[in-house]
């Protein structure tokens, strides 16, 4: 059996963490949780995630950013990034733009609300299970 695979859920709903940790964890993936930005950027210096399961709307420091901060550093840059987007909805009502989403190096993207199978496949796809 190889390693198990660690996965960070960041997302400032801790019901929506709570059902994808599960969910990941019945995979046989590790899972760390973050609720903000700035949990998440010390939780990967902590511990580096094989991939990060990040959405883009949250309260210190946004999913864009934090991708940015990851990507660009050397040490954390093959952590594979599948943002959260509700943003398509409601693009005109925040300051997020789809700029924003163009330009980022996130390896992937679900919208909310999410698909669980769809989430699984994304997940599984990156990191060859």
């Amino acid at each position: 059996m190889s390693e198990q695979k660690l996965v960070m859920v960041v997302d400032d709903d801790p019901d929506l963490v709570e059902a994808v940790s599960m969910k990941l964890e019945s995979k046989n993936y590790r899972v760390n949780k973050a609720y903000d930005g700035e949990e998440a950027i010390e939780k990967v210096k902590a511990e580096t995630p094989d991939l990060m399961i990040l959405d883009v709307m949250m309260p210190r420091k946004n999913g864009w950013v934090v991708c940015d901060e990851i990507k660009k550093d050397d040490a954390f840059k093959k952590v594979v990034v599948v943002m959260l987007t509700a943003v398509g909805d409601a693009v005109r009502s925040t300051s997020y733009t789809h700029h924003d989403g163009k330009t980022t190096l996130a390896d992937d993207y679900i919208p909310k609300p999410i698909d669980m199978e769809q989430l699984m496949e994304i997940v599984d796809d990156h990191l060859g299970m």
